[in-house]
Protein backbone atom coordinates (compact mmCIF):
# COMPACT_ATOMS: atom_id res chain seq x y z
CA UNK A 1 0.00 0.00 0.00
CA UNK A 2 1.17 3.51 -1.12
CA UNK A 3 1.54 5.82 1.99
CA UNK A 4 1.03 9.51 1.34
CA UNK A 5 1.80 12.22 3.62
CA UNK A 6 0.95 15.93 3.76
CA UNK A 7 1.37 19.30 5.84
CA UNK A 8 -0.74 22.40 5.34
CA UNK A 9 1.38 25.52 5.21
CA UNK A 10 -1.37 28.20 6.12
CA UNK A 11 -0.65 32.05 5.48
CA UNK A 12 -2.48 35.21 4.69
CA UNK A 13 -2.97 34.55 1.32
CA UNK A 14 -4.34 30.70 1.23
CA UNK A 15 -3.16 27.20 1.87
CA UNK A 16 -0.70 25.35 -0.07
CA UNK A 17 -0.82 21.38 0.24
CA UNK A 18 2.58 19.78 -0.46
CA UNK A 19 2.63 16.35 -0.91
CA UNK A 20 5.53 13.84 -2.71
CA UNK A 21 4.24 15.28 -5.86
CA UNK A 22 4.68 19.23 -5.07
CA UNK A 23 3.01 21.98 -4.40
CA UNK A 24 -0.73 21.71 -5.18
CA UNK A 25 -3.18 25.20 -4.60
CA UNK A 26 -5.39 23.48 -1.82
CA UNK A 27 -9.15 25.50 -1.11
CA UNK A 28 -9.26 27.72 1.67
CA UNK A 29 -12.14 28.84 3.58
CA UNK A 30 -13.03 32.57 2.93
CA UNK A 31 -14.94 34.50 5.47
CA UNK A 32 -18.37 33.67 4.34
CA UNK A 33 -17.59 30.17 4.04
CA UNK A 34 -17.21 29.24 0.58
CA UNK A 35 -14.07 27.64 -1.01
CA UNK A 36 -11.51 29.73 -2.83
CA UNK A 37 -8.40 28.46 -4.38
CA UNK A 38 -5.64 30.06 -3.19
CA UNK A 39 -4.04 31.86 -6.23
CA UNK A 40 -0.86 33.78 -5.46
CA UNK A 41 1.16 34.20 -8.27
CA UNK A 42 3.17 37.49 -7.66
CA UNK A 43 3.57 38.05 -11.50
CA UNK A 44 3.43 42.00 -11.26
CA UNK A 45 1.55 44.13 -14.26
CA UNK A 46 5.20 45.26 -15.66
CA UNK A 47 6.33 45.21 -19.58
CA UNK A 48 7.94 41.50 -20.17
CA UNK A 49 10.36 41.38 -22.82
CA UNK A 50 12.69 39.23 -25.02
CA UNK A 51 14.38 40.67 -27.98
CA UNK A 52 15.19 37.63 -29.54
CA UNK A 53 14.32 37.18 -33.35
CA UNK A 54 12.33 34.50 -34.38
CA UNK A 55 14.09 34.28 -37.76
CA UNK A 56 12.38 31.79 -40.27
CA UNK A 57 9.16 30.55 -38.41
CA UNK A 58 5.88 31.88 -38.42
CA UNK A 59 2.89 32.47 -36.06
CA UNK A 60 0.38 30.08 -37.36
CA UNK A 61 -2.39 29.95 -34.69
CA UNK A 62 -4.01 31.35 -31.47
CA UNK A 63 -5.57 29.71 -28.54
CA UNK A 64 -7.20 30.97 -25.26
CA UNK A 65 -8.48 29.19 -22.32
CA UNK A 66 -9.42 29.58 -18.57
CA UNK A 67 -7.44 27.65 -15.67
CA UNK A 68 -8.95 27.80 -12.11
CA UNK A 69 -6.58 31.26 -10.92
CA UNK A 70 -5.58 32.62 -14.95
CA UNK A 71 -6.93 32.94 -18.20
CA UNK A 72 -4.53 31.82 -20.59
CA UNK A 73 -3.06 33.47 -24.05
CA UNK A 74 -1.12 30.81 -26.44
CA UNK A 75 0.48 31.85 -29.71
CA UNK A 76 1.49 29.13 -32.01
CA UNK A 77 4.87 29.16 -33.43
CA UNK A 78 5.91 25.83 -34.43
CA UNK A 79 9.44 24.94 -34.79
CA UNK A 80 10.77 28.37 -32.46
CA UNK A 81 12.66 27.03 -29.91
CA UNK A 82 11.74 28.48 -26.40
CA UNK A 83 15.03 30.10 -26.67
CA UNK A 84 15.14 32.16 -29.90
CA UNK A 85 11.30 33.03 -29.63
CA UNK A 86 10.94 37.03 -28.84
CA UNK A 87 8.29 39.00 -27.22
CA UNK A 88 6.48 42.14 -26.36
CA UNK A 89 3.95 41.73 -23.56
CA UNK A 90 2.43 45.03 -21.91
CA UNK A 91 -0.12 47.00 -20.43
CA UNK A 92 -0.96 49.89 -23.43
CA UNK A 93 -3.94 52.57 -22.68
CA UNK A 94 -4.96 52.04 -26.27
CA UNK A 95 -4.09 49.12 -29.35
CA UNK A 96 -2.31 51.36 -32.24
CA UNK A 97 -1.22 48.92 -35.03
CA UNK A 98 1.63 48.82 -36.18
CA UNK A 99 2.09 50.36 -39.45
CA UNK A 100 -0.96 52.02 -39.57
CA UNK A 101 -0.97 53.96 -36.40
CA UNK A 102 -4.52 53.26 -36.11
CA UNK A 103 -6.19 52.57 -32.73
CA UNK A 104 -7.63 48.80 -32.89
CA UNK A 105 -10.41 48.83 -30.75
CA UNK A 106 -10.53 45.94 -28.11
CA UNK A 107 -12.67 45.59 -25.17
CA UNK A 108 -11.83 45.43 -21.29
CA UNK A 109 -11.12 47.29 -18.48
CA UNK A 110 -7.28 47.41 -19.70
CA UNK A 111 -5.64 46.44 -23.13
CA UNK A 112 -2.30 43.82 -22.87
CA UNK A 113 -0.32 44.42 -26.16
CA UNK A 114 0.88 41.10 -27.31
CA UNK A 115 4.31 41.42 -29.80
CA UNK A 116 5.13 38.22 -31.25
CA UNK A 117 8.82 38.43 -32.88
CA UNK A 118 7.38 36.19 -35.87
CA UNK A 119 5.18 36.69 -38.82
CA UNK A 120 1.93 35.26 -39.52
CA UNK A 121 3.57 35.02 -43.30
CA UNK A 122 5.40 32.64 -44.67
CA UNK A 123 8.71 35.10 -45.17
CA UNK A 124 9.66 33.54 -48.68
CA UNK A 125 6.28 33.64 -50.25
CA UNK A 126 4.37 36.43 -48.11
CA UNK A 127 1.49 33.69 -48.03
CA UNK A 128 -0.58 34.21 -44.84
CA UNK A 129 0.21 31.10 -41.92
CA UNK A 130 -2.20 32.73 -39.32
CA UNK A 131 -4.95 35.37 -41.07
CA UNK A 132 -7.06 35.84 -37.65
CA UNK A 133 -9.23 37.23 -36.22
CA UNK A 134 -8.34 35.85 -32.81
CA UNK A 135 -11.16 33.96 -30.61
CA UNK A 136 -13.48 35.55 -28.64
CA UNK A 137 -13.91 34.52 -25.12
CA UNK A 138 -17.07 34.30 -23.78
CA UNK A 139 -17.94 33.95 -19.97
CA UNK A 140 -14.04 34.34 -19.09
CA UNK A 141 -13.33 34.87 -15.80
CA UNK A 142 -10.41 37.54 -16.82
CA UNK A 143 -10.53 38.15 -20.71
CA UNK A 144 -13.15 40.23 -21.92
CA UNK A 145 -12.02 40.01 -25.65
CA UNK A 146 -8.98 39.44 -27.81
CA UNK A 147 -8.29 40.45 -31.32
CA UNK A 148 -5.53 40.11 -34.27
CA UNK A 149 -3.80 43.51 -35.33
CA UNK A 150 -2.35 42.42 -38.20
CA UNK A 151 1.64 41.00 -38.71
CA UNK A 152 4.20 43.82 -40.35
CA UNK A 153 8.18 43.43 -40.83
CA UNK A 154 8.65 40.20 -39.42
CA UNK A 155 6.30 40.37 -35.97
CA UNK A 156 2.51 39.89 -34.87
CA UNK A 157 0.35 42.22 -32.92
CA UNK A 158 -2.45 41.10 -31.12
CA UNK A 159 -4.71 42.91 -28.15
CA UNK A 160 -6.01 41.18 -25.39
CA UNK A 161 -8.69 42.73 -22.81
CA UNK A 162 -8.68 42.29 -19.72
CA UNK A 163 -11.37 43.24 -17.14
CA UNK A 164 -8.81 45.16 -14.95
CA UNK A 165 -5.14 45.58 -15.22
CA UNK A 166 -4.34 42.38 -13.52
CA UNK A 167 -0.69 40.54 -13.02
CA UNK A 168 0.73 38.65 -15.63
CA UNK A 169 3.28 35.92 -17.20
CA UNK A 170 4.79 34.90 -19.77
CA UNK A 171 6.21 31.38 -20.85
CA UNK A 172 8.23 30.64 -23.42
CA UNK A 173 7.83 27.15 -24.75
CA UNK A 174 8.97 25.10 -27.95
CA UNK A 175 6.85 26.18 -30.06
CA UNK A 176 4.54 28.41 -28.51
CA UNK A 177 4.35 31.83 -26.70
CA UNK A 178 2.05 31.56 -23.62
CA UNK A 179 0.90 34.78 -21.62
CA UNK A 180 -1.14 33.80 -18.53
CA UNK A 181 -3.09 37.21 -16.54
CA UNK A 182 -4.24 36.01 -13.00
CA UNK A 183 -7.90 36.40 -12.46
CA UNK A 184 -7.29 38.40 -9.25
CA UNK A 185 -4.07 40.47 -7.95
Amino acid sequence: MLRRSAFFVIGAVGAVVFTAAGAVPAVAADVAGRGVAACATGWGSLAKNDWASTAGESVTGVRIGTHECYDRFVVDVPGAAAARLGYTVRYVDRLVGDPSGEVVPVAGGAILEVIVRAPAYDPETGTPTYPGPAPKPVGYPTFRDAVYAGSFEGQSQFGVGVRARLPFRVLQLDGRLVVDVAHTW
